[in-house]
């Protein structure tokens, strides 16, 4: 069979800024993935990303129909849910007797509402999709019955049926090295209209899943607080693979990557005893960030750790279960900046139900006081799948009518929930100190030139940047409205 996959661009419906965190950053890793191993299960496949090609949903469509596909596949968040229904909408007018399958966050958890609002969409693939799509295409290719096809939604006779889900893959080893080269894109990780990796870039897991339980994250509802790490010996097999394909920096995309620090440790060892030329990002957690495994990431090549310190008040941090606390993001921060990692952005969420606008401030001012350089100030929204979503409901916070308005692309809290600073005012707080975290501390701007003097990486990313200086300005501009509806 011949089996194509999409990676949709973002929906119309959202802003320049919004865009440009999609286009051109990361390659879509997890339908690498799938199409990997279904190539090497002998399924002729392609892959398309939407947003790094440019391609217009007409382009898109185009481009499946030259492929003459069996099943055509469509990764979607609820940031591009919306684009891949338009695309396989357009899909299906060329050729009706293409299976269309729907994947990813968004359709694990709209499976019903996607295949009720969209008869385009033929069958949604739920959770983790390796083993789930391939059984779906010998299924198909022999014409037998879907219903024993575990973690699939999908019409039968007018009929919605929801199978039952499918185990999480347990020894993630197994799964194949993604091959990039099913795309011909070259990434840099844009962000806000800056390239932020200059040189060869992709991104890579050496974990899934997550035991925490954040309520403002759908993870927990897909992987059920399990947690599974590649081993150190899987992992460095990949970056050597990358390395000799002339990848020099990544971005590793696990949930919870330092969660096991003796293995960040061991990891970081062999990469530093392999010599790799590497250069790497990850997100860390504030809880698990001892000096000796940040001064061995740094040993080993990474430049940049996000943490999520998410607020300054331990109410708010409770009510996220979040299970940290601000002296442990001071503490981590300090720790990371003394390890030697070059840039630390904190990543702080304000608009939680009841929280008051002094406690938004304080979170907004704490910025400040912890070692970071650069902030990333969102706005709580809620989404199906995460816990917030389904609380709001019972509550009555989200009604039947708003459920319906708001399910593809989730809805800032303060535009529902009563006991929540208004939308407007949040954005103006935010809007004033990010003005306030750049602008108005000379010594956080000395600070910063001497570090960039001292950093290599700093100076490169300067440099590819020195003819964008337009582009970012024009999106920085948009970036500090903050002029979206809702988090992602």
């Amino acid at each position: 069979m011949k089996f194509t996959f999409v990676s949709p661009g973002a929906n119309e419906e959202l802003s320049l800024t919004e865009k440009s965190k999609v286009i051109g950053s990361w390659p879509p890793l997890g339908i690498l993935y799938l199409a990997t191993d279904l190539r090497n299960d002998g399924v002729d496949i392609s892959v398309l990303d939407q947003a790094a090609e440019g391609y217009s949903v007409d382009e898109v469509a185009r481009w499946v129909a030259q492929q003459d596909p069996d099943i055509a596949g469509f990764s979607a968040l609820a940031s591009s849910g919306k684009t891949a229904a338009r695309i396989a909408w357009k899909v299906k007018e060329r050729n009706p007797d293409i299976v269309t399958v729907f994947g990813n966050y968004y359709a694990t958890f709209n499976d019903e509402r996607i295949l009720t609002t969209y008869p385009q969409v033929d069958i949604i693939v739920r959770g983790e999709g390796e083993e789930t799509t391939k059984e779906l295409v010998r299924t198909l290719e022999k014409g037998t019955s879907l219903k024993k096809v575990q973690g699939i939604t999908f019409r039968d006779e007018g009929r919605i049926v929801t199978t039952q889900d499918r185990p999480l893959i347990k020894d993630i080893d197994a799964l194949p090295i993604p091959d990039r080269e099913l795309l011909n894109v070259e990434y840099h990780s844009m962000l806000v209209g800056a390239v932020g990796a200059p040189k060869k870039f992709t991104t890579l897991l050496s974990s899934r899943g997550c035991p925490y339980r954040c309520r403002f994250c759908g993870c927990q509802n897909i992987v059920h607080g399990t947690w599974r790490p590649r081993s150190v010996e899987k992992t460095l097999e990949e970056l050597q693979l990358l390395t000799s394909e002339g990848y020099r920096q990544f971005l590793f995309v696990d949930d919870s990557f330092t969660i096991n620090q003796k293995r960040i440790i061991k990891l970081c060892q062999r990469i530093a005893k392999e010599k790799l030329d590497v250069e790497w990002i990850c997100e860390g957690r504030v809880n698990h960030a001892s000096y000796e495994m940040m001064r061995s990431m740094a040993n080993a090549g990474c430049k940049i750790v996000y943490f999520g310190i998410e607020s300054a008040t331990q109410r708010i941090l409770d009510y996220y279960n979040k299970q940290i606390t601000p002296q442990q993001s001071k503490t981590a921060t300090q720790t990371a900046r003394k390890a030697g990692i070059d840039i630390i952005v904190g990543s702080f969420i304000v608009g939680a139900p009841t929280e008051t606008t002094h406690e938004i401030e304080k979170t907004l001012k704490f910025a400040q006081k912890v070692s970071i350089d650069i902030p990333q100030y969102n706005i709580l929204g809620v989404f199906p799948g995460m816990a917030l979503w389904d609380e709001f409901i019972k509550k009555g916070y989200l009604t039947e009518e708003e459920v319906k308005f708001h399910w593809e692309m989730g809805v800032a809290v303060a535009n529902v929930h009563p006991a929540t600073v208004t939308y407007e005012k949040i954005k103006e707080l935010i809007r004033h100190y990010y003005r306030r975290f750049f602008l108005t501390r000379p010594n956080f701007f000395l600070t910063q030139l001497a570090r960039t003097i001292k950093s290599p990486y700093r100076f490169d990313i300067i440099k590819a940047n020195l003819t964008r200086i337009s582009n970012i300005l024009a999106e920085w501009k948009d970036f500090v409205a903050f002029d979206k509806e809702s988090n992602d």
